[in-house]
C-alpha cells in the first residue's frame, strides 16, 4: 500500500452553519415542562410498572441522593425515600419535542426534526442579525437559541458547527452554547472520547482492543486500512471522527396541528380535577399559538378512559381565539353535556390553527373592531347559548318576515370618513315579536261580501306577569288593511295570511294577522 493511498485527504470544505438544540434527559425535561411544580422535588422518570420499573431519568436532587439510571424503583427509593417516580409520557414528549421545533423555527424556516429532544436548523447567514453589542455573532445566536428554549419551558443546550455531527456532540458539552469555527471540526473532535461517536458494540470492542480511546486516535488512522480491517461501518465512523459529515439537513414540514396532553397519574373520576390539569394543557398550547403568530379554530379532546376505551370530542368554533378561559368554558360545557362514563387516564388537546382576523388601523375614521376580543366574545357567546344561536342573521328567499337563516358573524369595515346623519321625513321601525303573540280579536260582521273583517277589539292571550311587559288590549282606533300574504300553495303545507296595521285607543300602533287556515290572531310587530 503506497503513502499516497494511506494519506489523509484532511477535513472537507465548509458547509452551511448548523445549529443544534438539544435537551438533555428528554423524559425528565418533558415532564417538568407539563408539570413544573415538581422541578422543587427529587424526580425520577421510570419504565416499567411495580417493582420492576427501571428509573430512566433523574433530576439534580434525586441524582444527588444517589438515584441513577438503570436502579429499580425499590433500589431508588432505598436511596431517596422521598423520591417522586413518574412514568415516560409519550403525549408529554411529543408535546415537548413540538414546543422544541417551533423554538427553532422562530430563528429558520429549514429545521430537521432529529427525534428525542434534538433538533437541527441552518442558520447560515443568520448570524449577521445577531452581534450587535460586540459578541460574537454566533455566540450571541446561541445565547437567543438557548433564552428562547427556556422560555417554553425547556432547558436546551445549544450547539453550533459545520456538520450535524459536530454541531450535535457541541451541544452534549455542558458549557452551552458551544461554538466550532468552521473548517476545526476535526480539531474540536478530536480530543473528546470515542463513545462521543455512538459506535457499534462489535465496532467499540475492536477499538478498544486496538487501545483507540479519543475520536482523534482514531482519525489519525490510514482510511483505507479502516475500511479494510472494519468494513463499511469502519469506514463511516473513521470519516466522521475526522469531522466529515455527509448527511443533509432535512427540513420538516410544518404540522397540520397543535398537540398538548399527558397521562395522568390517578384516574379521574370528576370533572373540576380534570379541568385543573386541562387548564395548564391549554395555556401551553395557547402561548405556543402565540409564539407561531396562530389562533385555535377548532379545539380537539382525545380521551383514554379506564382500562382500555378512547373517546374524541370536536369543538368548532366561531372564530379563531387563543384565550384560554373560553377554551376551558367549552370543554367544560361539552363535558358536562356527555360524561365521557369511565375514568380518564390520559388525555390530549389537539388545535386546528387558523391566522388570526386582521384590523387596519385608521388614522380619521372610526376604529375598527379588534378581531382577538371579537374572536374571544363570539367564542364564549358559542359557548353559552350553543352553536346554533350565535351569528347573524340573514334574510331568505320567501314571503314570510320570520324566516331567516344564521351565518357566521362577520362585521363590515368601518367607514374612513364619519358619515353625518341624514336628514328629512322620518320612518316608524317595527319592533317585531318573536315568537308573535296570540290574540283574542273581535272582528266587525262580514255580511255576505266574503272580504276579511276588520278587528275592533284586541286582547292578548298571555299570563298576568306578561301583561305588565307587554299591553296589546283595548278597543282598535284605526285598522288597515288587509294585505294578503301566500306562500307555498303548491305544497301540502301552505301559508296563507291577513295582515292589519291597528291602532288602540289607549295608544299603540301594532301589526297583526290571521292564519286563514286555523282562524288564529296574532301580534307579530309592534311599530315604534
Amino acid at each position: 500500500m503506497t503513502a499516497a493511498a494511506d494519506a489523509d485527504p484532511g477535513p472537507a470544505p465548509a458547509a452551511a452553519r448548523i445549529a443544534c438544540l438539544h435537551l438533555p434527559l428528554f423524559p425528565l425535561a418533558a415532564r417538568l415542562r407539563a408539570e413544573p411544580e415538581l422541578a422543587r422535588e427529587a424526580l425520577a422518570v421510570v419504565d416499567g410498572n411495580g417493582n420492576a420499573a427501571r428509573v430512566v431519568a433523574a433530576n439534580r436532587l434525586a441524582r444527588g441522593a444517589g438515584v441513577k439510571p438503570g436502579q429499580t424503583l425499590p433500589q431508588a427509593r432505598a436511596l431517596c425515600p422521598k423520591l417522586v417516580a413518574r412514568p415516560g409520557d409519550a403525549a408529554c414528549e411529543r408535546a415537548a419535542q413540538e414546543a422544541l421545533l417551533e423554538v427553532a423555527e422562530r430563528f429558520s424556516p429549514r429545521v430537521e426534526d432529529a427525534g428525542d429532544g434534538v433538533a437541527y436548523l441552518d442558520v447560515e447567514g443568520i448570524d449577521r442579525h445577531f452581534g450587535k453589542d460586540g459578541t460574537p455573532p454566533e455566540l450571541d445566536l446561541g445565547r437567543s437559541l438557548a433564552a428562547a428554549a427556556e422560555a417554553a419551558g425547556l432547558p436546551a443546550r445549544v450547539g453550533i458547527a459545520s456538520s450535524k455531527l459536530a454541531s450535535r456532540i457541541a451541544a452534549g458539552l455542558p458549557d452551552s452554547p458551544v461554538i466550532v469555527p468552521a473548517g476545526e471540526e476535526a480539531a474540536f473532535l478530536a480530543p473528546l472520547p470515542l463513545s462521543r461517536l455512538t459506535p457499534e458494540i462489535d465496532l467499540a470492542a475492536t477499538l478498544e482492543r486496538w487501545g483507540v480511546r479519543s475520536i482523534g486516535d482514531f482519525a489519525r488512522l490510514p482510511a483505507k486500512r479502516v475500511a479494510s480491517r472494519l468494513g463499511k461501518s469502519g469506514r463511516d465512523l473513521h470519516a466522521t471522527s475526522r469531522g466529515l459529515d455527509p448527511r443533509p439537513l432535512v427540513p420538516r414540514e410544518p404540522p397540520p396541528a397543535f398537540h398538548e396532553g399527558m397521562s395522568l397519574e390517578w384516574p379521574l373520576v370528576s370533572l373540576e380535577p380534570f379541568l385543573f390539569v386541562g387548564r395548564a394543557a391549554l395555556e401551553r398550547l395557547c402561548q405556543r399559538l402565540e409564539s407561531c403568530g396562530l389562533a385555535c379554530t377548532r379545539l380537539e379532546l382525545n380521551l383514554r378512559l379506564e382500562p382500555d376505551g378512547h373517546q374524541t370530542r370536536s369543538l368548532d368554533l366561531p372564530a379563531p381565539t387563543r384565550d384560554v378561559k373560553t377554551l376551558l368554558t367549552l370543554v367544560r360545557l361539552d363535558l358536562e353535556a356527555t360524561p365521557p362514563g369511565a375514568p380518564v387516564a390520559a388525555f390530549a388537546f389537539l388545535a386546528h390553527p387558523d391566522r388570526p382576523r386582521e384590523a387596519q388601523l385608521s388614522l380619521y375614521g372610526p376604529a375598527a373592531l379588534s378581531p382577538d376580543k371579537l374572536a374571544t366574545a363570539l367564542a364564549r357567546l358559542f359557548a353559552l347559548l350553543g352553536p346554533d344561536r350565535v351569528g347573524s342573521p340573514q334574510p331568505v328567499d320567501g314571503h314570510r318576515p320570520e324566516r331567516f337563516a344564521l351565518v357566521p358573524y362577520a362585521p363590515p369595515p368601518p367607514p374612513e370618513t364619519r358619515r353625518e346623519p341624514r336628514t328629512g321625513r322620518g320612518l316608524l321601525a317595527v319592533r317585531v315579536l318573536r315568537p308573535p303573540v296570540a290574540l283574542e280579536v273581535i272582528t266587525e260582521d262580514a255580511g255576505e261580501t266574503g272580504e276579511p273583517a276588520p278587528p275592533v277589539e284586541i286582547r292578548a292571550l298571555v299570563s298576568e306577569e306578561e301583561k305588565k311587559r307587554l299591553r296589546i288590549d283595548g278597543r282598535v282606533k284605526v285598522a288597515s288593511g288587509p294585505w294578503g300574504l301566500e306562500e307555498g300553495w303548491w305544497t301540502d303545507d301552505p301559508a296563507g295570511r291577513d295582515y292589519w296595521d291597528v291602532e288602540l285607543a289607549g295608544g299603540g300602533l301594532y301589526r297583526l294577522y290571521r292564519d286563514r287556515a286555523t282562524g288564529e290572531w296574532f301580534a307579530d310587530g309592534v311599530y315604534d
